[in-house]
């Protein structure tokens, strides 16, 4: 696919690039900057950086799509006491990402202010934005990867050792092939397509962007009607990567990135199968829509000049029945779902239904 890079922008904290090819729905003028940090972390120690329980910690913003695969991922896989998690603040100032939401401004096990302290620790000066998620060594104090594409595919194989009992298999060995075509899609057409919306400068751009969404959205609800999860009976890491965008969309993406044909809760199959998700232990518990929404409003004024933040949606339709279980299916295939959150990491009534 051949790319024809056009100019930088930054949204989620994140250097961004505007770029042109062909999509199966239209053009796809937006692509994510790859990752700077890509080392891997890994059984075998291959880059250097060995699965150890209690040396990393993984940064987030509650607000971001791609940290929140890794929230959803580490809780369902039961991997808290292996990885710790520190929380940002929503709203970012010209250092990106701060710990203001921490006592004294420092998050408690790496002893700094800023995300960017730790890149900084691991290489001055490097190209790029301060990105989330991240995974910190805590002896160190440097960044180790930023890599989201790999990061929660990697806490499903690589961190099995240390994965919970009864923790489910997310990325199943003989369905990894129609697997990373279907995440594919996803991620070209809805996760990063409603930033090619949102983000578009000329109203061609945008529609074909917007056509795009809608029309990826319009097949994975086909696909949707005779089955629970994309996959079939159980959830798997292809379910998280669109539950990401899903649970934002009426929230933000609709108004503030103008994807509006319809709302989610306007497809009986999509707002059915994102209840589901929400309801499902490790999902809807990682989910603050405070966060969400005050991030996306407040912090990408190119869009947003005023930085007002709407009063809507009604959040109260995500405990509502959603009648899924009539497909059957085994949302953690042999396995159960994750424990209660614990008490340190739960989203405040603020963020909640």
């Amino acid at each position: 696919m051949t790319l024809a890079t056009t100019t930088k922008i930054d949204a989620d904290g994140d250097g961004e690039e505007l770029a042109a090819a062909n999509g199966e729905f239209g053009l796809r003028r937006f692509k994510r900057s790859p990752r700077h940090f890509d080392d891997r972390i890994t059984a075998d120690s291959r880059n250097g950086w060995p699965v150890e329980a209690g040396r990393y910690r993984l940064v987030v913003s509650r607000a971001c799509p791609w940290a929140s695969r890794v929230l959803i991922s580490r809780r369902l896989l039961g991997l808290e006491d292996a990885i710790s998690v520190g929380v940002t603040d929503p709203i970012q100032d010209d250092r990106s990402w701060r710990f203001t939401l921490d006592e004294s401004g420092r998050d408690p096990v790496l002893g700094i202010r800023y995300l960017s302290e730790a890149y900084d620790a691991r290489e001055t000066d490097y190209p790029g934005g301060v990105s989330v998620p991240a995974i910190v060594d805590v002896p160190s104090g440097k960044l180790v990867t930023n890599d989201f594409h790999h990061l929660t595919l990697d806490l499903a194989t690589e961190w099995g050792a240390l994965h919970r009992e009864g923790a489910p298999d997310l990325y199943p060995e003989g369905l990894r092939d129609e697997m990373d075509e279907v995440m594919d899609d996803i991620y070209y057409d809805v996760n990063n397509g409603v930033y090619q919306t949102g983000f578009a400068t000329t109203q061609a751009e945008y529609e074909e962007a917007c056509g795009a969404v809608f029309g990826r959205l319009a097949a994975i609800s086909e696909r949707l009607s005779d089955r629970r999860y994309l996959m079939g009976e159980t959830i798997t890491e292809a379910d998280i990567r669109l539950f990401t965008t899903l649970v934002r969309f009426d929230a933000v993406y609709h108004g503030h990135f103008k994807c509006n044909l319809y709302k989610i809760t306007e497809n009986p199959v999509l707002w059915g199968y994102a209840r589901d998700l929400y309801q499902t232990p490790g999902f809807g518990d990682t989910v603050d829509f405070d966060h969400i929404k005050r991030h996306y409003y407040q912090v990408l004024t190119g869009v947003n000049p005023s930085g007002i933040t709407p009063l809507g949606p009604d959040l109260a339709g995500w405990l509502t029945p959603h009648g899924r279980e009539e497909l059957g299916g085994r949302p953690f295939g042999d396995g159960t779902p994750p424990g209660p959150v614990r008490a340190a990491e739960q989203v405040p009534a603020t963020g909640r239904p």
